[in-house]
């Protein structure tokens, strides 16, 4: 019984592991094991500027466009902020500016700040007399 649930046990965690690195574990899985799950062949790191802006991660206003044009030698946007975007671009069907919105505001939220800005902790100094 001990050995079955140390078994499973350890099962579990190799499954949870690889399911927080898979962005990492991607590129090492074999060809003919990505043509049999086709949603592993969507993952794609967006190093660049010119790879972030193609994949629609520019708008009137945060131009990129403006920094491949200028020459900017900066690798490009944060890799995980990329990805949030393109995902709730994905799921929740909209633009770019909406999406980096949406995803602001939940880091706010997480942090305990209104969408204004404004603390949500009682006790916090926001003006003085």
């Amino acid at each position: 019984m001990l050995f079955w649930l140390s078994v499973f046990a350890l099962s579990t965690l190799l499954v949870m592991l690889t399911f927080r690195y898979r962005a990492v574990l991607v590129p090492y899985v074999p060809n003919p094991v990505k043509s049999f799950f086709p949603s592993l062949n969507h993952y794609a790191p967006l190093t660049t500027f010119t790879a972030q802006a193609d994949a629609g991660l520019t708008s009137g206003n945060f131009d990129i466009e403006a920094n491949i044009r200028d020459g900017d030698s900066r690798a490009g946007l944060d890799e995980q902020g990329t990805q949030e975007v393109l995902e709730i671009m994905r799921r929740e069907r909209v633009n770019f500016d909406q999406a980096r919105l949406i995803r602001q505001n939940r880091i706010f939220a997480e942090n305990g700040i209104d969408p204004s800005g404004m603390p949500l902790d009682a006790k916090s100094v926001t003006r003085l007399r």
